[in-house]
């Protein structure tokens, strides 16, 4: 009996379940976006939880692996975005990419931008994570183009749509804050495939 009570509890408690891990995501995503990396504290993720502070090294390895997964790799898989976004015409990624950007922050609600923007202006560590995430996402874009200046470009993409986050989801410039997808599609995206596939002298 005294065995079957203790498994139950243990069952309760969601030690090793994915659940665990999605809550945790849940959890960092809302406590980054509020405190910021440096405020924010596994204890206070864990508790947000209703779990143990172990399952976040167990889960993620720390709090920096942690930030990497519920910010800058949600709402998106990068490895799925990649293969989404290769699926058209080449002369067609600047707008694929602008749209699938704008598509999958707007659906987060911009929270996770606004924690992402928090955490890179206030730590290196994170600022280091996303400078890999931008590097390694745009240097296959860029190099299954063909293109040059490979490193150059990936800065001016990275440039383009960090920009227009902070414009849409941190400072919130009108009309840009509120305006449907399509006409910033339109309106941005031709900057992005020049940086691209196009001419940067």
């Amino acid at each position: 009996m005294a065995g079957e009570d203790t498994t139950a509890r243990r069952r309760g408690r969601r030690p090793g379940g994915q659940d665990t891990r999605v809550a945790l995501i849940e959890a960092a995503r809302a406590v980054f976006g509020e405190s910021g990396f440096d405020g924010a504290t596994v204890r206070a993720i864990a508790t947000r939880a209703g779990v143990d502070a172990a399952m976040v090294n167990h889960w993620f390895g720390s709090k920096e692996g942690l930030f990497a997964q519920a910010v800058l790799k949600l709402p998106f898989d990068p490895h799925e975005l990649l293969a989404e976004l290769t699926n058209g015409p080449d002369d067609e990624f600047g707008r694929r990419i602008v749209r699938t950007f704008l598509t999958r922050w707007d659906g987060a609600g911009g929270e996770v931008f606004q924690a992402l923007v928090r955490s890179v202006a206030g730590h290196e560590q994170a600022a280091l994570v996303l400078r890999s995430f931008f590097q390694n996402f745009f240097t296959k874009i860029i190099a299954g183009l063909g293109s040059d200046r490979v490193e150059l470009r990936t800065s001016l993409c990275a440039s383009q749509l960090v920009g227009m986050g902070l414009v849409r989801y941190v400072a919130k410039f009108e009309p840009m804050a509120t305006s449907e997808i399509e006409p910033l599609v339109t309106a941005i995206a031709p900057t992005v495939q020049r940086y691209l596939t196009g001419d940067i002298d």
